[in-house]
């Protein structure tokens, strides 16, 4: 831990909480450390943190396409070397970390980040960023860089890793393999998103296609399982049951053949099984052969114990949590997160290890301790009898320095929590349970097959029925989980396996009671739940038949405990799958882009072997077999061949399994049969071109589901649907119907975008009277009811009590993508606001917001209302500089007489440069600037800011209906803005230019 040489040491770790254990580590042998807002130091040491990645990669901007970048021939984009780019919401912690490393007395630095490729990652792009940019690229600060090694946390093992520090070279292997993966994820992902949408949007509109590393072969799992759910056709089959007397009671059986052997190969029917017989005369046939008969008895008991399930890392966690309480991944490591960073409850959560460090031993006795002295009543009687009991002993099942890698496994930290959620406390249980349960004793049964043949003369070797049972002798780790513990035994199941038996003496004939075959169906395969997913995701390297591949994937997977969930919700943020229940089901969108790839010859991207490939070659690069530029080649080669393939794909469909639709051809009543782009009339046979009919499958990039096409072309209207995307990328909602086209002598789709003013121009009244109210209007407390698009008042549509409007409610049913259903609305009229909605999409930032929708009274209309932080504010360097006040001015008032003045002076100017809040601006009467004639006339004559005045104009836009019903983002003028746009119409975007001219 010398520094000779050096002034300081800058030691960067990845997170907070391990820059304080290295702090704490270090202390008793260096000095005390000062705790500054961002660092601490001492003589020696600076350490700082991170928060995770703080930097990315980009394409420099002369090499990258901002506009047109959706076109091939911008395609592919190969940059010869990778800029860096801060991430905005931690531009304060790196600007923090980047000031340090320059700093003149920091001579040296040290990698603390987590031991592993991300980790490295880190580091190495602060260190790199902090070098500034020479000649155009980022180079290194230049400084010397040693690495840091932990895989435990305990102060020991800190301060051992500072006395065997690694070197810079040492560890290039594993920073090249760093950023390779992470600029050949870009290049694949960025440019096959490019290429995929480019060629899927070449008959116009925008059709947004991603595709990823990850996220492809993950949606492929999904859409494989799908399309055998589909081709499944179910069989008849029947079991055989039969309850079997015996002197002690009854018992009961299932046929099965003793001679069956599990069919192999790839052409093997995995429905065929011992027991199953597959005509009914057969299973009728042996039901009245043995009915009645006497039988024999064959059984055979042994003991047999089952451990507790490993720790658990996150992975394993999110699949529990989803079975059991079907939380989703993404809502289990929210969870975890709180728990980790709020609670100080668990461990570090984004962790792929189901071991401990084994120098842990110590901590884990005292976590123990915590818990048994907690006051937790349904964790703490436990603890105490593995204390007392002496359960907590040292096992490689549990402490295995092999199996850790840049994290343990999520246990109970030494702080007990409070205060938690429902949620957090179900989690913040489930692992401390499973913490428990891992050092007890595994559970003992008594495992009895018993095997019952009837004999019959027609077959020698008789008739057998299989019995099982399974009898919970010590409960052993399950005493952990109490009423719980049924569900985690294995094959303790209702029927004739798990129960306890009666017993039948050696010898003894017993009497076929009853027995009755049982008509079955065969059952496709189930749809993946999150749990499942999850759990094909960890294990994709296993469908691999390259055996190199597969152990490069044995620990990998798809994706890292950390992203996987991350995976998950932007496939369906893309539309890719969907929740229904706890089922994930892919989209129409998802098979399109699965017969794009396969069509294209591209299927590699949708394939787990492709992460596999990559991995066994990184493992290379680690280990100095294989130079990053070797691999960087192969990557821009690969990239090529895919956008090349897109690019030259000349052919008008691409082949595929689709639908053909039942309703007929609106035109000439022809056979809709689907192709890759377009639903189209294939005339009377089926066969030939048809009328010319058709309407495209993904309009504004968002593709029909059979189901919707099938009812859009026989109701000639569907919606209001959401996802749909505009050109320039932005969400909207609409309903879509197929018109007929007077000129062209066929039918069209287009948009409609429920404008209900259309009763209004038009004088058709709305009839509510089958419809029912939502509740009271806010504005005049008339009924509010569901129409078209939107929530409205009953008054302010015409209806045949009231043909002129005279109320302006209304409020959408789809509010920047989030659905609102009746029961918010009703909820909002009765209360003032709706539940905590989660899905409203930021039309600047696209990003997700949660929000409560609410009546604003002031404003006359429905604004968002947001849940207050849980946080309190941060204290900012205006409060501390204003407490050093007047320390300030006492030191100055001590000075000579002769400099009082000056000091005074000085004081008052240091006190007038503290920075205080900022009050709100007062405007005052007469304020703003002054519009002209032409918009006076319609927003008034007194000044005004040009914020307000785009407001006011919006009001008057919005009031008199002038919004193009074909284009929403098109303004027609009236007769009072014609003299202010200077034309019959304008598009939205032309309006601040335009107000600009009439303000001065």
């Amino acid at each position: 831990m010398k520094t000779e040489g050096f002034a300081k040491t800058l030691v960067i770790a990845e997170k907070p909480s391990v820059a304080q254990d290295i702090v704490r580590a270090l202390t008793p042998t260096v000095g005390k450390f000062d705790k500054h807002d961002d660092h601490f130091e001492n003589d020696r040491y600076v350490v700082t943190s991170a928060v995770g990645h703080l930097v990315e990669i980009a394409a420099p901007e002369q090499f990258d396409v901002k506009r047109g970048k959706w076109s091939f021939a911008h395609l592919p984009v190969l940059p010869p070397y990778f800029d860096l780019k801060p991430i905005d919401k931690t531009k304060s912690r790196l600007s923090a970390v980047v000031r340090l490393a320059k700093r003149k007395d920091v001579g040296r630095l040290i990698n603390a980040c987590d031991a592993g490729r991300e980790g490295e990652l880190i580091f190495r792009l602060i260190e790199q960023y902090a070098g500034g940019q020479k000649n155009g690229q980022y180079q290194s600060l230049g400084k010397p860089v040693q690495r840091l090694w932990l895989q435990s946390m305990t102060p020991a093992a800190i301060r051992d890793g500072f006395a065997h520090l690694r070197s810079d070279e040492q560890m290039q292997g594993l920073a090249d393999a760093a950023r390779s993966r992470s600029e050949a994820d870009w290049m694949v992902g960025i440019n096959g998103t490019r290429a995929m949408t480019a060629f899927n949007s070449r008959d116009g509109g925008f059709f947004l296609t991603t595709v990823g590393r990850v996220q492809t072969p993950t949606l492929s799992i999904v859409v494989e399982r799908e399309e055998k759910i589909r081709a499944h056709r179910s069989r008849d089959y029947w079991e055989i049951h039969a309850s079997f007397q015996a002197e002690a009671g009854a018992y009961p059986g299932k046929w099965f053949d003793p001679a069956f052997k599990k069919p192999s190969g790839e052409d093997a029917d995995a429905e065929l099984k011992a027991d199953r017989v597959w005509n009914q005369r057969d299973a009728t046939a042996i039901a009245d052969a043995v009915r009645g008969q006497s039988a024999t008895v064959k059984e055979e008991s042994k003991p047999t114990t089952q451990a507790s399930g490993l720790l658990y890392d996150l992975t394993s966690l999110q699949r529990e949590a989803n079975g059991r309480f079907g939380f989703s991944a993404k809502t289990t490591l929210q969870l975890a997160q709180s728990l980790y960073e709020r609670h100080k409850a668990l461990t570090y959560p984004r962790t792929d290890s189901r071991a401990l460090p084994e120098d842990y031993l110590p901590t884990v006795k005292q976590t123990f301790e915590m818990l048994a002295d907690s006051g937790m009543k349904h964790l703490a009687p436990h603890a105490l009898t593995a204390l007392n009991n002496g359960y907590i002993r040292p096992t490689k099942r549990i402490f295995d320095n092999s199996k850790v890698s840049d994290h343990f496994a999520i246990i109970p930290t030494l702080q007990a929590p409070s205060g938690l959620s429902d949620a957090e406390q179900k989690l913040y249980d489930l692992v401390v349970r499973r913490f428990l349960a891992v050092f007890f004793p595994s559970a003992e049964f008594t495992v009895t097959t018993r095997i019952t043949t009837v004999a019959v003369p027609a077959v020698p070797a008789g008739h057998n029925f299989k019995t099982e049972g399974k009898v919970l002798v010590k409960p052993g780790w399950m005493a952990v989980y109490g009423k719980e513990a049924a569900e985690d035994v294995t094959d303790a199941k209702e029927g004739d396996k798990g129960q306890n038996l009666v017993p039948v003496r050696p010898g003894e004939t017993v009497r076929t009671e009853s027995v009755e075959p049982k008509g079955l169906k065969t059952k496709p395969p189930a749809r993946y739940s999150e749990a499942t997913l999850l759990g094909a995701m960890e294990g994709a390297g296993k469908t691999i038949d390259d055996d190199e591949l597969r152990e490069a994937m044995q620990e990998k997977g798809l994706g890292t405990p950390a992203t996987r969930a991350a995976t998950i919700e932007g496939l369906l943020t893309e539309k890719y799958i969907i929740r229904e229940g706890r089922e994930i089901i892919p989209t129409a969108k998802a098979f399109q882009l699965m017969t794009l790839l396969r069509g294209l010859g591209v299927e590699e991207l949708s394939k787990a072997e492709l992460t596999g490939e990559w991995e066994y070659k990184l493992a290379q690069m680690e280990k100095g077999q294989l130079s990053r530029s070797a691999f960087m080649a192969e990557i821009a080669q690969m990239t090529e061949h895919m956008v090349k393939k897109a690019k030259e794909y000349d052919r008008d469909t691409i082949p595929g399994n689709y639908a053909t639709l039942q309703t007929p051809c609106p035109n000439c009543g022809g056979v809709v049969k689907e192709n890759y782009r377009r639903y189209t009339c294939t005339g009377a046979d089926g066969r030939s071109d048809g009328c010319g009919f058709s309407f495209g499958k993904s309009p504004a990039g968002r593709t029909f589901e059979p189901e919707e096409a099938e009812l859009l072309l026989a109701s000639k209207k569907i919606g209001p649907l959401e996802g749909f995307r505009s050109k320039a990328g932005w969400p909207f909602v609409a309903e879509i119907v197929i018109k007929f086209v007077e000129e062209d002598k066929n039918w069209k789709l287009e948009f409609d975008f429920g404008d209900d003013k259309k009763g209004e121009e038009t004088g058709e009244l709305v009839d509510f009277s089958a419809s029912e109210s939502l509740g009271a209007c806010p504005k005049c407390g008339s009924p509010v009811h569901e129409h078209g698009a939107n929530y409205v008042c009953s008054k302010a549509v015409p209806t045949e009590a009231q043909p002129t409007p005279i109320c302006d409610f209304k409020s959408g049913k789809i509010i920047l993508q989030q659905p609102v259903a009746r029961e918010q609305m009703h909820k909002l009229l009765e209360t003032g606001k709706t539940d905590l909605l989660d899905k409203f999409v930021s039309m600047r930032t696209r990003r997700a917001f949660k929000a409560f929708l609410a009546w604003d009274k002031e404003a006359g209309k429905v604004n968002f209302e947001f849940a207050p932080s849980k946080f309190p504010p941060r204290k900012t360097a205006a409060g501390a500089t204003a407490k050093a006040a007047p320390a300030k001015k006492a030191a100055a008032a001590k000075a000579a007489p002769a400099k009082k003045a000056a000091a005074k002076k000085t004081a008052a100017t240091k006190t007038a440069t503290v920075k205080v809040p900022k009050a709100p601006r007062k405007t005052t009467p007469g304020a703003g600037l002054k519009p002209s004639e032409a918009l006076a006339a319609v927003i008034g004559a007194e000044p005004v800011a040009r914020t307000e005045v785009i407001k006011k104009l919006w009001d008057y836009i919005k009031a008199n209906g002038l919004q193009d019903a074909t284009n929403k983002r098109s303004i027609n003028a009236d007769a009072k803005l014609t003299p202010v746009f200077g034309k019959p119409q304008v598009t939205m975007f032309e309006l601040a230019g335009i107000v600009g001219k009439h303000l001065s």
